[in-house]
């Protein structure tokens, strides 16, 4: 008679720093652990003074470079590039965006890109649903500090627990 041992692979806790790019605020969570226990570790909005525009975005390149050396994450996960009616917008977060990208690109960390649809899924379990639903399901999957956020640290925290939901192999460092 033959045994065969059955390999069940175990997740690695990995740490995810997660952007909600934007020109004016930009949502920003480190979260770890592994998808059935994730683990908020710091979370923020960062709020660019009103300035030129290569001003604003030095602080955004700035900020991420700082949580890359304070929390040495394992991957980043951003947002893909959602366009919307205002262009204006748009083209303020897409610069951000490429101040997130070049911070990475310095930083050689790896870069998970996940759609707004990707991050509701893995919220909410629907792909479609709003952005209240996503806030309030938030706290059900992940311990949250009390205090005010605001909706883009939100996003930021959605798309840390989408990393981990969404698991690519362990990057090498």
């Amino acid at each position: 008679m033959m045994i065969r041992k059955l390999c069940i692979p175990t997740l690695v806790a990995m740490r995810v720093l997660a952007i909600d790019p934007g020109f004016d605020r930009m949502g920003i969570a480190v979260v770890e652990g592994d998808p059935s226990k994730p683990k908020l570790v710091w979370s923020a909005c960062v709020e660019p003074e009103r300035g030129e525009p290569q001003e604003r975005l030095a602080t955004v390149f700035a900020s991420v470079s700082r949580a890359f050396s304070s929390y040495t994450p394992d991957i980043l996960a951003i947002e893909t590039l959602f366009f919307s009616a205002n262009r204006k917008t748009a083209l303020g977060v897409a610069e951000a965006r490429g101040a997130v990208l070049a911070a990475a690109g310095a930083a050689r960390l790896a870069v998970r890109q996940y759609s707004p649809q990707e991050v509701k899924l893995a919220v909410t379990g629907y792909g479609g649903a709003t952005k209240e639903a996503m806030i309030r399901m938030i706290p059900r999957i992940i311990t949250l500090p009390i205090r005010t956020r605001r909706d883009d640290e939100y996003d930021a925290i959605a798309l840390g627990i989408a990393a981990l939901a969404n698991r690519y192999p362990q990057p090498t460092k």
